[in-house]
């Protein structure tokens, strides 16, 4: 059996939640987490979009790419 390695991140979540394990306290947490990291990503999205580097056209060929076969490479 091999022994897990948690990170830094992981392991104070662990402590953190250590005392209330309900279903009620994960579902808050993983609606914390999806909206830090969505917000990340809007920010990030927003970035690329005021620099030129992401626009319409360059979504529009994204829409017609297989990127499932582009990320296996």
């Amino acid at each position: 059996m091999e022994t897990a390695i948690f990170n830094p991140v992981q392991q104070h979540l662990l402590k953190m939640f250590a005392f209330d394990g309900s279903e009620e306290r994960l579902s808050e947490v993983k609606t914390v987490l999806s909206d830090y990291f969505r917000k990340k990503a809007d920010a990030c999205l927003e970035g690329l979009w005021n620099s030129g580097k992401l626009n319409q056209a360059k979504l529009d060929e994204l829409r017609h790419q297989d990127l499932h076969t582009m990320l296996k490479k």
